[in-house]
């Protein structure tokens, strides 16, 4: 029993996330295109009939530019608060859309998703935890800070796409005007390098083996330094770096549980293997 993640694509210019198992899969945003999406699933081996639903963590465009293509074109429902589905500026038919509200339980299949609030510059903004047979896995992107909810899914997760947005001092001395900086960093903007370190060496729970820095800045951030700053630190978790232009292989996440049970069952196997030759 597993899931199976990638990032379609993680930053500015679009994010959008696959969670699934072996019959049912989610999508947490749509930023880039319908036809993007579908693309990059295909390379991947990933079919798009396992989709069955959209869940949207804010209205911002970089997590809903291909929200009403997909989702009329694959008849998705989509999974949204009423806020931002009032200010939010898309369109999807009426009978797709369902409404969730934060620390709620949604169950589609198998797979058990919680939605829960953080802070962001966005009317109704949540992150999402997404557990399958005892495995978790937490999209933590668009944080402004490490709250108390961010802290407490995060420790239970198995694999995560945390959000590693910008390094300090290439924000500081970058050419970005005084109120976006301010913005940025501002406690409702997006977590720095350091803020997700921080995140990660205090709460990481024991059983986490993946790790996806997401949703770096093309211009504040570079991809090699903060890959080194976490690998520094990372220990046996395998860290990745979800990319502004293409899609991440596809991770196969298991719980420390079965883990162990299919390792005794391959040398319980592996004991009948041998006497039957005996």
């Amino acid at each position: 029993m597993s899931l199976f993640i990638t990032s379609l694509n993680s930053g500015s210019n679009g994010n959008c996330y696959y969670i699934g198992n072996e019959r049912d899969a989610i999508l947490v945003d749509a930023g880039i295109s319908c036809r993007e999406i579908e693309k990059r699933m295909k390379e991947l081996g990933l079919h798009i009939h396992k989709v069955k639903a959209v869940f949207v963590s804010h209205e911002h465009s970089d997590h809903i530019k291909g929200l009403t293509v997909l989702s009329k074109k694959h008849n998705f429902p989509v999974y949204t608060t009423a806020a931002t589905l009032s200010h939010g500026g898309f369109s999807v038919e009426k009978h797709l859309v369902q409404k969730f509200k934060a620390n709620e339980k949604i169950v589609i299949g198998e797979i058990s998703i919680t939605p829960f609030t953080k802070f962001h510059d966005a009317c109704d903004p949540h992150s999402f935890t997404i557990t399958y047979d005892n495995i978790t896995v937490g999209v933590f992107t668009d944080i402004g800070v490490a709250c108390k909810n961010v802290i407490f899914h995060f420790k239970q997760c198995h694999a995560a796409f945390l959000e590693a947005n910008y390094d300090d001092t290439m924000l500081e001395r970058g050419n970005y005007p005084y109120h976006l900086k301010k913005r940025i960093k501002g406690g409702m903007g997006h977590l720095s390098n350091k803020e997700a370190l921080d995140l990660f060496l205090k709460y990481r729970p024991a059983f986490m083996s993946h790790l996806f820095l997401s949703h770096l800045s093309k211009n504040n951030n570079c991809p090699q330094m903060v890959s080194e700053l976490f690998n520094a630190h990372a220990g046996a978790v395998q860290v990745i770096i979800a990319s502004r232009d293409r899609a991440t292989p596809v991770y196969r996440i298991r719980s420390a549980f079965n883990k162990k049970k299919n390792d005794k069952s391959s040398r319980v196997a592996m004991q009948q293997l041998e006497f039957s030759f005996l």
